[in-house]
């Protein structure tokens, strides 16, 4: 078993000073914690697999294909391989568990 813990996660991202952090990895499986700041551009292009977003915290709105919803702790969104998504209007700083099936970028698009 391998258990993470979202404060230490959290601690590790903000002291990589990157987005993404991934935390997990395995062929059949991804996840890492993504953390927009308020205001901020999310310039992600479509991924080659399936992908879970679930909201920590923060508040924004999130655009896959044509559609447009608010985002708020507790929501959580799957987007399909290769369809166009990103987040916006970013009010809170935004943080999501990610999770990519299979594995990010194990898959051509």
């Amino acid at each position: 078993m391998e258990l993470f813990d979202l404060a230490q996660l959290n601690a590790e991202q903000q002291r990589s000073g990157r987005r993404y952090l991934e935390f997990l990895r395995v062929p059949a499986l991804s996840a890492g914690l993504y953390v927009l700041p308020a205001g901020a551009v999310d310039t992600q292009q479509p991924h080659a697999q399936d992908e879970v977003y679930h909201v920590i915290r923060g508040r924004a709105h999130v655009q896959v294909g044509d559609e447009t919803r608010a985002l708020e702790p507790g929501a959580t969104v799957y987007v399909k391989a290769s369809v166009p998504h990103h987040f916006h209007t970013i009010t809170e700083e935004i943080a999501l568990l990610v999770f990519f099936a299979p594995a990010e970028g194990s898959a051509a698009v």
